[in-house]
């Protein structure tokens, strides 16, 4: 799967529920970040745990500002996201 994101580009990780197993912490969903840093391709671990491993994905680290997630600024949080959990704003 190719890369659909670079370092600085904004996007919004995915709102709706997965179902089952899930790396998509759920106080990220619907909120907008920035791509930091692009790491290698990785299995999904949705699909690994159901047992359809798929194919490798783009993994990228996304920093999310405190403001947009909780209301309170000033701090911010990274997390590695698979590409399969983000869409462009």
């Amino acid at each position: 799967m190719p890369e659909i994101c670079r370092i600085g580009d904004r996007v919004r990780a995915q709102a709706r529920d997965r179902g089952g197993h899930t790396r998509l912490p759920r106080y990220v969903r619907g909120h907008e970040g920035t791509i930091v840093a692009v790491h290698c391709s990785s299995l999904l671990p949705d699909r690994v745990v159901a047992g359809d491993a798929g194919d490798r994905e783009p993994v990228y680290a996304v920093r999310f500002d405190s403001a947009e997630l909780w209301g309170v600024p000033g701090h911010t949080v990274t997390i590695e996201l698979w590409q399969s959990y983000l869409e462009l704003p």
